[in-house]
C-alpha cells in the first residue's frame, strides 16, 4: 500500500521506492553560513527578507516564509506548530544560537553543504562549522569578485593585477568544489560578452586600484568572468551565476538568466543559474539547450514556501532531470536550510506523484535521487 510522502501536508501518496527517494539526505549545492550569535527580533526579522525594514506597525512574520517558520520550524525547537513570533523567538533565545542552528540544519537531513564564502560577516559559521552543526560534509563555493577585491587590496601595480588575480584564484579553485559571480548585483547579466583586452584590463585596474573597493568595473567583472571561466575548466569546476531574485540592490529585469546566452556560447565550462524566479522557464530552457547548463531554484523554493510546488513544475516542464539541483541558498538562519529542504522534498513530491502513470514510480523515485544529491555529486565531484 503506498505511504504519505515524507514532509507532506495531505493528500500525496507515493510508492515505497519513492518515499525512499524522497527521504534520502540531500546535497546543498549552493548556501551560506548562518549566524553564530544569538538574534534580536529586528536581526531575526531582517534575515527573514531580502528586502529592508518592514514598515512602522508590520512584522516579516506575515510573509509565506515567515508562517512557515512558525508551522514547520517550531516544533523542531520543541515548540507546537504555528507558535507565536514571539513565543518561537523566546524559545530560540532559550536554547541559545548554538543549539538552534544544530537541530534545524539537522533536520534539514542534508549530506553535503557547498558554502559561498563570499561574504566577509565573522558572525556567519565557516563551511566546517556548517557541517560540524549540520552533522554533513562541507566544501567551499569561491566567489570571484570577493577574490578580485582581496587581490586590489593588496595593492599591485595595474600591470600585475590580472596575472595576481588568476594566480590567487587558481590558489582558491585548487581546495574548492566550485566558482560563483554575483556580476548580476554589480553591472546586470546584459554585459557585453567578449573577453576584454589585456590593454583595457590594465586602463580599468589603473582606475580601481587607485581606491579600491566594491568591484563595480564593467571590464574588470567581465575579466574576472573569463578569467575563472578558464580555470574553471583547467579544474573541471561549474561556475555559478546568481539570476533572478535577489535584494534590493539587484535590478530584476537585467539578472534574467536569458541575457547570458552569447556568453554562455562562448564558455564551455559547466554553468550553474540559481534562483531565477521570475525566471524559471527561461533557466529551464537553457538548461535544455546547452548541454553545459544546470538549473536550480533555490531561495526561490524557499521563499514561495506552500507555493514552491508550481515553481518545481516549471522547472520540471523543459530541463532534462540530471540538469536540476537542489539548494537551499540558506543565509543568516538556519530556518532557511531546513525550510529550503522540506519545501524541496513536499514540492518535488507532490509534482512527481501528479505525473503518476505518465511515469513509473521507479522513473519518479529515480528523478527524484538526481535532482535531490546524485546531480550534484556527479557535477561537483563530491564523490
Amino acid at each position: 500500500m503506498a505511504e504519505p510522502v515524507p514532509g507532506h501536508c495531505s493528500g500525496v501518496t507515493a510508492g515505497d521506492a519513492l518515499n525512499e527517494a524522497l527521504a534520502m539526505p540531500l546535497v546543498d549545492h549552493h548556501c551560506h553560513g548562518v549566524r553564530r550569535d544569538d538574534l534580536t527580533r529586528a536581526a531575526f526579522e531582517g534575515l527573514m527578507t531580502e528586502g529592508g525594514p518592514s514598515p512602522a506597525g508590520t512584522t516579516y512574520f506575515d510573509t509565506p516564509v515567515g508562517l512557515a517558520i512558525r508551522c514547520w520550524c517550531a516544533p523542531v525547537l520543541g515548540l507546537e506548530p504555528y507558535a507565536t513570533p514571539g513565543a518561537y523567538l523566546d524559545r530560540r533565545a532559550e536554547l541559545g544560537a548554538e543549539e538552534a542552528n544544530r537541530r534545524l540544519l539537522r533536520a534539514a537531513r542534508i549530506a553535503d553543504f557547498c558554502v559561498d564564502t563570499g561574504l566577509t560577516d565573522e558572525a556567519l559559521l565557516t563551511p566546517e562549522e556548517m557541517g560540524h552543526l549540520g552533522g554533513a560534509w562541507s566544501h567551499e563555493i569561491v566567489r570571484i569578485e570577493s577574490v578580485a577585491e582581496t587581490v586590489a587590496g593588496r595593492g599591485p601595480p595595474a600591470t600585475a593585477y590580472a596575472a595576481e588575480f588568476a594566480d590567487e584564484l587558481a590558489w582558491r579553485a585548487d581546495r574548492a568544489v566550485g566558482l560563483k559571480t554575483v556580476v548580476a548585483y554589480r553591472i546586470g547579466l546584459d554585459f557585453d560578452p567578449r573577453p576584454p583586452s589585456s590593454r583595457e584590463v590594465t586602463a580599468a585596474a589603473t582606475r580601481w586600484l587607485a581606491g579600491p573597493g566594491r568591484l563595480t568595473d564593467p571590464v574588470l567583472l567581465r575579466h574576472a568572468l573569463w578569467t575563472a571561466a578558464e580555470i574553471a575548466g583547467d579544474y573541471g569546476l561549474p561556475l555559478q551565476v546568481h539570476t533572478g531574485f535577489g535584494d534590493p540592490d539587484l535590478s530584476l529585469h537585467r539578472a534574467n538568466p536569458a541575457l547570458l546566452t552569447d556568453f554562455i556560447r562562448a564558455v564551455p565550462a559547466p554553468i550553474v543559474l540559481l534562483h531565477c524566479y521570475p525566471y524559471v522557464r527561461e533557466a529551464a530552457y537553457l538548461a535544455a539547450v546547452f548541454p553545459h547548463v544546470y538549473v536550480d531554484v533555490g531561495l526561490t523554493v524557499t521563499h514561495t514556501a506552500a507555493s514552491s510546488a508550481r515553481v518545481i513544475a516549471e522547472v520540471l516542464e523543459l530541463a532534462p532531470f540530471h540538469k536540476i539541483l537542489f539548494s537551499t541558498d540558506c543565509y543568516g538562519l538556519a530556518e532557511l536550510c531546513h525550510l529550503g529542504a522540506h519545501y524541496h522534498r513536499q514540492g518535488l513530491a507532490a509534482v512527481l506523484t501528479e505525473r503518476a502513470g505518465e511515469w513509473s514510480v521507479a522513473d519518479a523515485a529515480r528523478i527524484a535521487r538526481l535532482i535531490s544529491a546524485d546531480n550534484a555529486r556527479r557535477l561537483y565531484f563530491l564523490d
